[in-house]
């Protein structure tokens, strides 16, 4: 099954470093489901996962000013240009926060665990990736 929630030891490396008080800028990667997949008795109603998605966020966006945080971009991927055969994104999504601590805060709080169900149930597959930037040219 393709990875769609982080794993315990990459969150803990996360944590590790949350006294770096650098912005970071979370890269998103997602593939939709066709159809939503709730967990049962989440009295969710029935949608695609581009839906589902738009009830995360719909959720979320708010959480992301209160952490100092905010949206860069957000696109329609149109093909893979260079990648796996298969690995191809529906959409992709650049979030600024002020800090790691700031994004561990956000994941951490219970309103964003009750709002995560409709990530979870929208993604087929996902990448995350914490960036940090570096001096500019090359």
């Amino acid at each position: 099954m393709p990875p769609t929630e982080p794993s315990a030891e990459k969150v803990q490396k996360l944590i590790a470093e949350a006294d770096d008080e650098s912005p970071i800028v979370m890269i998103n990667l997602l593939r939709y489901r066709d159809r939503a997949e709730y967990p049962r008795g989440s009295g969710a109603t029935p949608c695609s996962g581009e839906e589902a998605y738009q009830r995360y966020g719909a959720l979320v966006v708010p959480m992301l000013g209160e952490v100092g945080a905010k949206i860069l971009w957000r696109a329609s991927v149109k093909h893979t240009v260079i990648g796996p055969a298969g690995e191809e994104w529906d959409e992709a999504l650049l979030v600024q926060y002020p800090s790691r601590r700031a994004f561990l805060t956000m994941v951490g709080r219970a309103d964003y665990q009750r709002a995560a169900v409709h990530r979870s149930a929208a993604l087929a597959d996902s990448r995350l990736l914490a960036t940090v930037t570096v001096a500019s040219g090359f």
